[in-house]
């Protein structure tokens, strides 16, 4: 029976599994990868929105309860999830979080009312929290460190890959099956993953090293009350901003005091990691600019259907999974930091360019700054990885990587905010001045790429001042 990988072995008397015999890395890392895809195969249900408002009545308000409150459970345990991938075991922790999302989704598909449904959601994003805490991690350790970036590579290829699939496959699938169908297409992959998982050897156990409890409530608590601030703007936002911030203060003091930390707060004392992770958070605010506003131009100025949606949002999607494959070698080459920077600048000019479209725009054209602006995220995002995830301790990948997803996942909630509401306020203005709804429409349009191409900007000319890619190892 061969040997662990480097990798796998730890600190002496760390207790390992040893890798079962004929089961090559590749296979091993397609395992963990197919695990995690369940997460980015979620834009499937962005495609259910329509059957399930008629399914259970709703007014079309109702339905962004649906990303809520999975997205707050999922961003209140992202953290506390890698912190026990990191004590128990990433892939003990892995495998209990896809057992709970394909029980979620078995329980939305068999949802008899709308207020089941949800609860199933919450469900679902504590699972999911418990997958992605642990699956940057958990995929590393199948490898030497030598081969970091590749991993990551290899990961964020397999998000941008599901993120593309999942409205294809909820198009295809809603019709004949119903809104049931983009949740009972992912049961039968969490639950073979889940099989096989046990070919995937187990990273080493951290032994004696104690959860924190209190520190994990209050995390949980602050993250969770930020995630329904930013998706409930105004008064009450604000009142559910101010409460995150005070609970997260306390977090740091008592975290500051204690032994074994979910997050130790030193780390963000490096200006350059704190702005490294705002810069995520900024790349992906901007990024979903694309995904939220992109269908509505291409029905409404293009004319098109379901299916040309989803081919245009692949080119994409197509852009990142490149991105994501090729940042590793260009890495060797130039070093991550250059990626790191042209990714963003890729991103600036992709927005910057769709900020100017109109009937005119060739859906060529339109296609090509969609693969650059895609292309950006995928160079940025495996360099900002690499960089976190050297930045902290070996023993302390699960949080590393949790971090990662949890600051994409604020991105995510941000942008469909922000850019949700300069769209309707520009719209509503060239409405008020007399414009057509068509040219209105094109107004608000053009004005929130406008506005994401210039603060993402704004934050590559910060990030470039303050060196953020060249966060020291163990900051």
């Amino acid at each position: 029976m061969p040997s662990a990988s480097p990798a796998a072995t730890g600190a002496a008397g760390a207790s390992t599994d040893v890798p079962r015999a004929g089961v090559p890395r590749r296979v091993a890392l397609t395992i963990v990868l197919g695990g995690a895809l369940v997460a980015p195969l979620d834009t499937s249900v962005n495609v259910a929105f329509p059957a399930i408002t008629d399914a259970f009545a709703l007014e079309l308000p109702a339905i962004r309860w649906i990303v809520i409150l999975y997205m707050l459970t999922y961003g209140a345990m992202m953290l506390v999830g890698g912190r026990l991938g990191d004590l128990y075991g990433y892939r003990r922790v892995f495998g209990v979080g896809l057992g709970i999302v394909a029980g979620s989704f078995a329980a939305c598909a068999l949802a008899p009312g709308y207020a089941v449904l949800l609860a199933a959601r919450a469900a679902q994003g504590v699972g999911m929290a418990l997958v992605l805490g642990c699956g940057p991690a958990l995929a590393l350790s199948l490898y030497e460190d030598s081969a970091r970036t590749r991993v990551l590579g290899y990961y964020a290829a397999m998000f941008a890959f599901g993120t593309a699939l999942g409205p294809l496959a909820g198009g295809v699938l809603i019709g004949p099956f119903g809104w049931q169908s983009v949740f009972w297409m992912r049961v039968p992959l969490a639950l073979c993953v889940l099989l096989l998982l046990r070919l995937v050897p187990a990273a080493p156990q951290a032994g004696n090293r104690a959860f924190d409890t209190a520190g994990a409530a209050l995390l949980a608590l602050s993250t969770g009350t930020l995630v329904l601030a930013i998706a409930l703007p105004g008064a009450g936002g604000l009142w559910l901003a101010l409460v995150a911030v005070v609970v997260f203060l306390v977090f740091v003091l008592r975290e500051a005091r204690a032994a074994e930390p979910i997050l130790r707060p030193a780390l963000f004392r490096d200006a350059a990691f704190t702005i490294l992770n705002l810069l995520n958070i900024a790349v992906n605010v901007a990024a979903f600019a694309v995904l939220l506003l992109g269908p509505y131009y291409f029905v409404r100025v293009n004319g098109l259907g379901a299916l040309g949606i989803g081919l245009l949002l692949a080119v994409w999607a197509g852009g990142t999974l490149a991105g994501a494959a090729f940042a590793e070698r260009l890495g060797r080459r130039v070093g991550l930091r250059r990626i790191g920077t042209v990714g963003v600048a890729l991103c600036v000019a992709g927005l910057g360019f769709t900020g100017f479209w109109d009937a005119a725009t060739s859906l060529a054209a339109a296609g090509a700054a969609l693969f650059v602006q895609g292309l950006g995220v995928g160079l940025f995002q495996v360099a900002y990885a690499d960089r976190v995830l050297a930045a902290l301790p070996r023993e302390d990948r699960g949080v590393a990587g949790s971090l990662t997803m949890l600051t994409r996942m604020l991105g995510i909630v941000g942008g469909a905010t922000l850019f949700a509401a300069l769209f309707r306020d520009a719209e509503g203005a060239a409405l008020a001045a007399g414009l057509p709804p068509g040219d209105a429409f094109l107004e608000g349009f053009r004005f929130a790429f406008r506005c994401a191409a210039a603060g993402l900007g704004a934050c590559l000319v910060a990030e470039k001042v303050s060196g953020t890619f060249s966060v020291r190892k163990g900051s």
